[in-house]
């Protein structure tokens, strides 16, 4: 006859020190209590299979509870009874959580937090909206240890199918950057982004697209100014045109950037493509649509927040989307061609010094000397032809070009 085994109490288990040698506190039934030579309390589970004798690990005490322990081998002990064993079912869950930890959404977003400091926070915005958008829907989930080349390229060509060519092999970048993290931190073996090197097109190069001949100005302007949109919106796509800024430098704009009693927007350093602080004169027209905005969004940190986030500027798309709505296609304007549009005007129709043009466009200007212009040089000549390019577009709006 086998000896009876008397069930523990927590006052045994709590009380158990630690002698010279290992040693068993047993529970019946398989479980028991192991206190090592260093105080250690480990939950341990044995049991047969097969004439085989199997034993399990179920945690620490008082992490893991006498009860918590005890419901743990009411439960193996029925898994058991039904022909199951316990160990492939834990190794089971351990794999699937192992899966959902590693899976490629959960290593992008690790990625991105640990660099994102080391990015502009417009590119951190961007890198975040892209893969939300174009990746994480389609391969999220999958973990990175089993991620195939062609369900890389799925990903791929559903960007590439609506026309953004260029986007589709940044987005690929951005995949292999996720993978070799994998790799780095030992979830992956490789980067299978790097066996699509040329299954996408080549990018198109060419400039931005841009009307330059006043007769297109004039219709575009006038439906930008019937915009039945929201306000933000409205006074971006109006002050676009009429200050010429980068697209991000106007999404990205601050109302602790603006004066709008010196008429000045003063764009700090690192929000510049060229890292050199930019000052931007505001003609009158601006400066109306600026105070008409300010009691709207005035409150907050940008003038054109994000719809869903008034934490977050504007999307990229939301310029082009709007001047889609307004039925100008992408082969005639995007919203970085606005820039291409007044350094053409102002150079062969309004007749302005092309140093004072391209100084105001923040390219990189030299003077007869070598040295590059500061962020004031020739401020006023820049706001006299800042008023010139506003009342010059006001123009264009009233009367038919011919």
């Amino acid at each position: 006859m086998s000896k009876r085994i008397v069930p523990l109490s927590d006052r045994q288990v709590k009380n158990a020190k630690a002698g010279e040698k290992d040693f068993y506190l047993f529970d019946g039934f398989g479980l028991f209590l192991l206190v090592t030579t260093t105080g250690g309390k480990l939950w341990r589970f044995k049991y047969f299979l097969n004439g085989k004798a199997v034993q399990m690990a179920w945690g620490t005490h008082p992490e893991v509870t006498l009860n918590e322990a005890r419901e743990k081998r009411t439960a193996a002990r029925r898994l058991l009874s039904q022909g199951g064993d316990p160990r492939a079912e834990l190794l089971a869950k351990r794999e699937a959580k192992s899966q959902v930890e590693n899976c490629f959404e959960v290593v992008a977003r690790e990625w991105h937090g640990k660099f994102k400091h080391t990015w502009k926070e417009c590119h951190a915005d961007r890198i975040k909206d892209r893969l939300e958008k174009d990746v994480y829907p389609w391969i999220g989930s999958l973990p990175v240890a089993t991620l195939k080349p062609l369900e890389i390229l799925a990903v791929l060509r559903r960007v590439e199918e609506r026309g953004a060519l260029d986007q589709a092999h940044r987005v690929r970048f951005m995949i292999g950057q996720v993978m070799r993290y994998a790799v780095a931190t030992g979830r992956a073996e490789r980067d299978p982004s790097a066996d699509l090197k040329g299954a996408l097109s080549a990018p198109r190069r060419g400039h931005f697209a841009a009307p330059t001949d006043p007769k297109q100005v004039a219709p575009l302007l006038r439906a930008m100014d019937g915009y039945s949109g929201t306000l933000p919106i409205r006074c971006a796509l109006k002050l676009a045109p009429m200050l010429f800024v980068r697209p991000g430098e106007l999404r990205h704009a601050e109302w602790t950037e603006f004066d709008l009693d010196t008429s000045s927007w003063d764009i700090p350093a690192e929000k510049m493509k060229m890292k050199v602080a930019h000052l931007v004169p505001l003609p009158s027209q601006a400066v109306a649509l600026l105070r008409e905005l300010q009691p709207l969004t005035g409150g907050g940190k940008y003038l054109f927040p994000s719809i869903r986030s008034v934490t977050r500027p504007m999307s990229e798309n939301t310029i082009n989307a709007a001047l889609r709505y307004l039925g100008f296609g992408k082969e005639l304007i995007t919203g970085h061609g606005f820039r291409a549009m007044a350094r053409t005007i102002l150079d062969e129709v309004l007749g302005v010094r092309p140093d004072f043009i391209e100084h105001q466009l923040a390219h990189a200007v030299k003077d007869p000397n070598g040295r590059a212009y500061n962020r004031t040089a020739h401020l006023e000549a820049r706001r006299a032809m800042m008023q010139q390019w506003a009342d010059y577009l006001d123009e264009l709006k009233r009367v038919s070009v011919t």
